[in-house]
């Protein structure tokens, strides 16, 4: 079974940069879209943003023009390039694997990984 694996956060002061990785343990036949999700302490699950299998982006108004996501040409790596960034984005940043089959005939799936920590400092 294949596995997200986050990497990138950490503790950063307000204004400062971070670049978030999203890597699928094993290679992946194909996705219907790669997504970046947070959770801040006691609030819900909220899509940052998401990039499709054919390059389609989309982002949360709160971080339209400082974040960027992208992919590799594989497709089995994300990458979050966050800027300027706030105290408010802190959170747990979760990756997500949206409609993911592992062969071609494979049941599509949803796959998260376990979430990595960001915290901005103000």
């Amino acid at each position: 079974q294949v596995r997200l694996v986050e990497s990138g956060g950490g503790l950063v002061q307000a204004g400062g940069s971070l670049r978030l990785s999203c890597a699928a343990s094993e290679s992946i036949f194909s996705v219907n879209a790669m997504g970046w999700y947070r959770q801040a302490t006691g609030k819900q699950r909220e899509l940052v943003a998401r990039i499709t299998s054919t390059g389609r982006t989309n982002y949360a108004d709160s971080v339209k023009g400082r974040f960027t996501i992208s992919r590799d040409n594989a497709g089995n790596t994300v990458y979050l390039q966050m800027n300027s960034l706030k105290p408010e984005d802190t959170a747990v940043y979760y990756c997500n694997g949206d409609q993911v089959r592992m062969r071609y005939y494979s049941t599509p799936r949803d796959y998260w990984g376990q979430g990595t920590q960001v915290t901005v400092s103000s």
